[in-house]
């Protein structure tokens, strides 16, 4: 939560893989986005507990997908999913520092890039990862995303005991917004970049789990039971107990280049 947190965090995968149902539906546009023709390796980029790339396989009868995540208990989760499916094969690695055996025909991501602080270095490993004239199909939290949230955190992590727990505050995402990640992205390697924003309302089953598995993820390592209880209701007062939470989504889309140019 404080600037130096920038490693991957682990999450609880049980719980975000029963209340994420609002991401997983906000989905299905964003795979509509990458044209598959039913054969092509593709990486999930934030795979989960794999709920997404369930439906990702789904469109690829004769294809693959390559699941990566930096929570263990994630990849743990996916496994235990599809782990058995030949198509389906999962990597534990930080995003940020992305490496691959090989060159993949598409890189899919849904609701992670935002937990990601460097862009640009970011964007230059997926390119890597990824075959001249593949393409590169994202959605994740964009400018002005969860405002309500973030304003929250932001009283609410400068309070004790709080604020000398977490130390000096700052927001946990990178929401970027559509202009300056088309730059980043050309300069990447990547052409025909389209990105834009898109606001959604999350309406989940379970207000109070949907907000711990989705957002505080980060404090759940630091704080112990009984702290995280205080610090979710704390939060929770703080926003007027929200039943449904407003998002900013940033879309993008790219085709990787060809050569090195």
């Amino acid at each position: 939560m404080s600037e130096q947190e920038t490693r991957p965090v682990d999450w609880e995968a049980d719980k975000y893989s029963r209340v994420s149902t609002p991401q997983r539906d906000w989905s299905d546009a964003v795979i509509d986005r990458l044209e598959l023709k039913g054969s092509e390796t593709v990486v999930d980029a934030g795979c989960g507990s794999g709920n997404v790339t369930e439906d990702l396989l789904e469109r690829l009868p004769e294809g693959r997908v390559i699941g990566v995540d930096g929570s263990p208990s994630m990849v743990e989760e996916a496994n235990k999913r599809l782990g058995e499916d030949p198509r389906a094969s999962f990597v534990c690695q930080d995003l940020a520092e992305l490496e691959l055996d090989e060159q993949v025909d598409a890189v899919f991501s849904n609701a992670t890039f935002h937990w990601i602080t460097d862009h640009d270095r970011f964007f230059r490993a997926l390119a890597a990862a990824t075959k001249p004239g593949g393409k590169l199909v994202a959605q994740c939290g964009g400018r002005g995303n969860v405002a309500e949230v973030t304003a929250a955190l932001a009283v609410v992590n400068r309070e004790e005991p709080f604020a000398e727990i977490f130390g000096d505050y700052s927001d946990p995402w990178n929401f970027a917004g559509p202009e300056e990640t088309e730059m980043r992205l050309i300069a990447a390697g990547y052409e025909g970049v389209e990105c834009w924003l898109e606001e959604r309302i999350a309406h989940p089953e379970d207000p109070r789990g949907f907000f711990e598995a989705s957002f505080l993820a980060p404090a759940r390592e630091v704080l112990d039971d009984s702290q995280f209880v205080d610090y979710t209701e704390r939060l929770l007062t703080e926003m007027g107990q929200p039943t449904s939470f407003n998002y900013v989504r940033l879309n993008m889309t790219a085709t990787r280049r060809n050569g090195n140019e």
